[in-house]
């Protein structure tokens, strides 16, 4: 998906920060990580697998099973001797696990005694994971990595961009193909399908990938809830709904939430999305290069609380290549005591989303800082849409 330079140019800045945090090999789990240093794609992070970076080493090793090697060879540019797999002996197995495999190839690469990194709040390292590190590796120091990997990754590269903009043209259509086929009758599962086709056919010059979560389309009540999915339930007159989906292009997710009703809506949720969407234009005309992530949250805070209303919940994370089951990179939020500086080339989902006790109005937007200020990655009306009402 990138050139070798590209890679390249992403693996020292790993170093870079290894050094800085005293690690002389660094233990990656999660697939985002894993993709961003190696171009490594596939679902096989169902089961255990790592990229292994070496201070001191040109390559890093992609451990994982067997029958994903392959798949290793073919989307990564590390050349093939590095590219390490276990048995189908250690998959899931009460006996043996795919970390005791990872450590014994550091052993025999004499790195036993070395600090040795691991991401220790990735999904994907589980608490048998670190187990059996420290078991196989009593004499080296293992420390948390967590973010090292996550935080090179904030500042996207030319390329990076150009496929989240693709990525934000898939979300436009398959926000439309929600408005199109939302109808009273219409059951929400055949909603999600029309949203998942749009997702996945893209453009006529481009196709979609699947998106790091599934479509969240709650109806009414449910809208108090940002985050249900659907049910085979059918849509009646009247009803509110939120919906929250992204695009994808070559990992790369571009999300954007919008809140429709069938029907003329309840004036308190006309007035809530108006108070939103203000919020959202202070708060994008407000950002420059520069400026805190407190700041930032900070305008929107002040806005709304012209009109009576606060949110405890950060309004905004750093997005980017992601897979399941999220789409944020886990590091910069929108928020209080986040002290963290926007600088160009980071990608951000501003969600100023506001729930209630029986329902809620969700309207984001996905943005680039630049030079001088924003670029919205989607162009996508955010008032809330009455359908049938002219």
């Amino acid at each position: 998906m990138f050139s070798k330079k590209e890679y390249k140019k992403r693996l020292n800045k790993t170093k870079q920060s290894m050094m800085q945090y005293g690690i002389e090999v660094l233990v990656v789990s999660n697939p985002s990580n894993m993709c961003y240093l190696t171009g490594y794609d596939a679902w096989s992070f169902y089961v255990h697998q790592a990229v292994v970076v070496f201070i001191d080493e040109k390559e890093p090793l992609w451990i994982g099973r067997g029958m994903d090697s392959k798949g290793a060879e073919q989307t990564t540019w590390m050349h093939p001797q590095n590219v390490i797999n276990y048995p189908d002996e250690y998959v899931q197995s009460t006996i043996k696990h795919p970390m005791d495999y990872v450590a014994e190839v550091l052993l025999e690469k004499g790195k036993g005694e070395r600090k040795i990194g691991v991401e220790m709040d990735a999904f994907y390292y589980t608490a048998k994971c670190h187990e059996r590190m420290l078991y196989e590796l009593p004499d080296a120091e293992l420390k948390d990595a967590s973010g090292i990997v996550n935080w090179v990754r904030l500042i996207k590269s030319k390329k990076e961009i150009s496929y989240m903009r693709n990525a934000g043209y898939i979300v436009e259509q398959a926000m439309k193909a929600a408005y199109d086929n939302i109808e009273a009758g219409t059951r929400e599962n055949d909603v999600a399908a029309a949203i998942y086709s749009a997702q996945m056919h893209g453009s006529e010059d481009f196709g979609g990938d699947y998106p790091s979560m599934a479509p969240m389309i709650p109806t009414g009540e449910q809208t108090a809830s940002p985050h249900l999915t659907w049910s085979d339930k059918r849509y009646e007159d009247g009803d509110l709904v939120t919906i929250e989906i992204a695009g994808c292009y070559r990992r790369y997710n571009v999300p954007m939430a919008r809140t429709m009703s069938l029907g003329k809506a309840d004036p308190k949720v006309l007035e809530v999305g108006k108070v939103i969407m203000e919020g959202i234009d202070e708060t994008l005309q407000y950002i420059q290069p520069g400026f805190t992530a407190q700041e930032i949250n900070n305008v929107w805070a002040g806005t709304i609380a012209k009109y009576g209303y606060e949110k405890e919940a950060r309004i905004g994370y750093s997005i980017g290549l992601s897979y399941p089951p999220d789409w944020g990179e886990h590091t910069i939020s929108l928020r209080q005591h986040d002290n963290s500086i926007l600088e160009p080339n980071m990608v951000f989902h501003l969600m100023p989303g506001m729930w209630f006790d029986n329902f809620g109005v969700s309207i984001t937007e996905s943005f680039l800082v630049t030079d001088k200020g924003v670029e919205l990655l989607t162009s996508f009306d955010r008032e809330i849409y009455q359908k049938g009402i002219s």
